[in-house]
């Protein structure tokens, strides 16, 4: 009888095996190092060793593994990775079924929004998409070109290119599509934009079948809080500092806030503590004044997080 008392307990094995793990897909690549930084700022420690597709994660309740952008989607519709973060362009491009969990706007130059743009070669006669009737266009987003060509009711060949898209008009397509931040890529190589295809932005997106395991939403779900508190802090520092009261309306006219400042008092009853958050490219030049306006003991300091 002694013997199976424990034979209905789980073993510390079986215990393992039904730990729930969240699998991550982190986009290698371009956005590879922003995505790594902005995971650092929501408060995860992400380590990419370069032989290894799995990077470590200080998180024993995730799972993370490198992934193409261009395949996260297809890989997240399937279940293989419960997330991921990805573009809309590529999710679209993929006709992929995922649940857009949040937008993330941030790219690897600017923290914004990238353009497919349609581009010809300046001394081309191509000024719209219609001049493009039955002609070439290279470009590595196929399908999200055909349907906005279906959409214009324009036929055309549409080719892959694996790669330095630009220097193919116009010896080997007649334009192409191609993804932009600033443009600058395509003026260095003497082409004019036309059109703008797709904007995209980055997205965490996660299987739906994830979505409905309510221990996987709610993780991802506070992942999503973490990442956009880390965006939203992006280019922002905090400031403290402490003034008289009667300096205090001085000091607050100086002052642009998030919100309004937080105003604390201190032991000395003249004087109060003044905390806010600033744009840092404003630091520079909203210092000074506040030091003319009473302000004493200022100190600037960094920002990881805002939640909202």
């Amino acid at each position: 009888m002694g013997g199976n008392r424990t034979a209905g307990l789980p073993t510390r094995r079986r215990i393992r095996e039904r730990k729930v793990i969240l699998k991550l897909g982190i986009p290698k690549g371009s956005l590879e190092t922003a995505t790594v930084e902005l995971f650092r700022r929501a408060g995860f420690s992400i380590t990419v060793n370069g032989r290894s597709y799995f990077p470590a994660i200080d998180d024993p309740e995730v799972e993370c593994m490198l992934i193409r952008a261009q395949e996260m989607a297809r890989y997240v519709e399937d279940g293989i990775l419960d997330a991921g973060l990805t573009g809309r362009d590529w999710v679209e491009e993929n006709d992929a079924r995922v649940v857009t969990i949040a937008d993330l706007i941030y790219a690897k130059q600017s923290f914004g929004k990238v353009r497919w743009v349609l581009a010809v070669p300046d001394a081309s006669p191509f000024h719209s998409v219609k001049d493009l009737q039955g002609k070439v266009i290279a470009t590595e987003l196929v399908g999200a070109t055909r349907r906005y060509l279906s959409r214009h009711g324009v036929t055309a060949k549409v080719e892959f290119s694996w790669g330095a898209t630009e220097v193919k008009p116009p010896v080997l397509a007649d334009a192409i599509v191609e993804v932009t931040e600033t443009g600058s890529s395509l003026r260095a190589n003497k082409l004019r934009i036309i059109d703008t295809v797709l904007e995209s932005n980055t997205q965490f997106i996660a299987n739906t079948g994830a979505m409905q395991d309510e221990w996987k939403r709610r993780k991802l779900e506070d992942i999503k809080m973490l990442l956009e508190g880390a965006i939203s802090a992006l280019g922002k520092v905090g400031l403290m500092l402490n003034v008289r009261k009667q300096d205090l309306s001085a000091v607050l006219g100086v002052l642009p806030a998030l919100k309004n400042p937080t105003i604390s008092h201190l032991s000395d009853e003249e004087w109060v503590a003044v905390n806010t958050i600033l744009d840092e490219s404003t630091v520079r030049s909203i210092i000074p004044r506040l030091k003319e306006a009473g302000a004493q003991g200022i100190v600037e300091y960094p920002l990881n997080k805002i939640v909202m």
